[in-house]
């Protein structure tokens, strides 16, 4: 890996790199998504069977749509039962730690006057998990989750379908273990398009979660305010600050941890240490002869690889917190007291032994986080996300008497004299 001295001019120049992934910059694919979308509102399923033959070669219709029940029992007579145990094991920690997030509804009482706020799950979710050569079944735990703990009504899933018209099994069985009502064959633009405006055989959401390729992320982008969606997912990314008493070894294993995910995925290491950067760009050569996906890590570390020797640890910090990475390991002599530090981070893994697919898999919290620096803004997926928050107000009418004045003069000074109207009338004659 490339190794440069750290500067407020190369880290710009890196923010401005790897904003270029973002999928709110790939305009040349938003027409073929905006088509998608509009055919498939206008004509329904028959718009999302042709293009589910058409992508992903398969022939679906509205007869097998849906996964059956015995295609469920299939598939979990095809997974490893070792990995329905994991999975299992893996779904509770998730419930577990997603349950701390729950919010109660809550009322405040005092001299006529009640005010409070009342939460409500959302009715219907969908979720979207690619399929193809990538199969996530830990998407599927992550996702659903959050939206079962927060109380969603039904929870829809849509995955695109191999050319024989059948689904992953670990896919499957991931969603059934988690608890989706259920799931569509069906995947790409078409997918989130049938999910935002409803079809013949698919259910109208209100909200939809899941990452996916570029043209599902433009899909969504694209349906957003007919829905509700997570957010615009870009490609992953790690960054590792480490200092003199870092393991070369472990950091460059977790760097090539994100780098394998695609060749947009960013692979960055900030370090006080120049003999560590060394060693960790040494190390990293060993790993990439040994790893399946070396292709695809090496195009990776070429475009977005960087290892950058900082001259303080503010300095670093500094760095860090500009790029606002979706996840964040920091490998210090006290990551305790340097998180403290942290504004801007999608996930914070402390210490030699919290290794970022730690939080991919098993940990708990969730790994749906932002990217492209939107971490100084977003936050990970929660059950925050599946809930809706309403406001209640009562007044009783000594309650309102005792302010109407201050109302009706703030409602005459923005020239809203019907505003101030709808108080006077309950005064008439007072």
């Amino acid at each position: 890996m490339r190794i440069e001295n750290l500067t407020k001019e190369n880290t710009n120049n890196l923010l401005e790199k790897l904003l270029k992934r973002s999928p709110t910059n790939y305009d040349s694919y938003e027409k073929d998504v905006k088509a998608i979308i509009n055919n498939v509102k206008d004509n329904g399923d028959k718009a999302l069977f042709d293009y589910t033959l058409q992508f992903d070669k398969a022939n679906i219709s509205a007869d097998n749509i849906v996964v059956t029940t015995e295609e469920l029992e299939e598939a979990y007579k095809e997974v490893d039962p070792k990995l329905i145990e994991v999975i299992r094991k893996s779904l509770a920690k998730i419930k577990a730690f997603h349950e701390k997030q729950l919010q109660n509804s809550w009322f405040d009482y005092s001299d006529g006057i009640i005010l409070g706020q009342k939460v409500t799950p959302i009715e219907k979710a969908g979720v979207y998990v690619p399929g193809g050569k990538a199969v996530y079944p830990s998407s599927v735990l992550m996702n659903v989750v959050p939206a079962k703990v927060a109380g969603v009504n039904h929870i829809y899933m849509t995955t695109p379908p191999s050319s024989d018209g059948k689904v992953c099994a670990s896919t499957l069985v991931a969603a059934h273990e988690a608890g989706v009502d259920t799931i569509y064959k069906v995947g790409g633009a078409q997918a989130i398009a049938a999910l935002a405006f409803g079809t013949e055989s698919v259910t109208k959401v209100d909200k939809i979660v899941g990452p996916g390729n570029i043209y599902v992320a433009l899909a969504k982008k694209s349906v957003f305010g007919h829905v509700s969606i997570d957010s615009i997912a870009g490609p992953s990314e790690i960054l590792v600050l480490a200092d003199d008493t870092a393991n070369p070894r472990f950091v460059a294993a977790d760097l090539l941890s994100q780098a394998e995910h695609d060749e947009l995925a960013s692979a960055i290491l900030i370090t006080t240490s120049r003999a560590l950067a060394e060693d960790v760009s040494k190390e990293i050569d060993g790993f990439l002869e040994k790893l399946s996906r070396r292709e695809i890590i090496s195009k990776s570390l070429d475009n977005f690889g960087y290892i950058f020797v900082a001259d303080s640890m503010d300095m670093a910090i500094d760095a860090v917190n500009e790029i606002a990475s979706e996840h964040l390991e920091l490998v210090v002599k006290d990551p305790f007291e340097t998180m403290t530090k942290i504004k801007n981070a999608g996930a914070i893994f402390l210490g030699e032994y919290s290794s970022e697919p730690l939080g991919d898999y098993f940990a708990g919290p969730n790994h749906v986080l932002p990217t492209n620096g939107t971490a100084k803004f977003f936050s990970a997926l929660s059950v925050d996300d599946f809930i809706k928050k309403s406001s209640v107000i009562s007044y009783s009418r000594d309650a309102l008497l005792d302010v109407h004045k201050d109302i009706e003069t703030f409602a005459e000074c923005e020239g809203l004299t019907a505003h101030a109207n709808s108080i006077k009338v309950r005064f008439e004659g007072e």
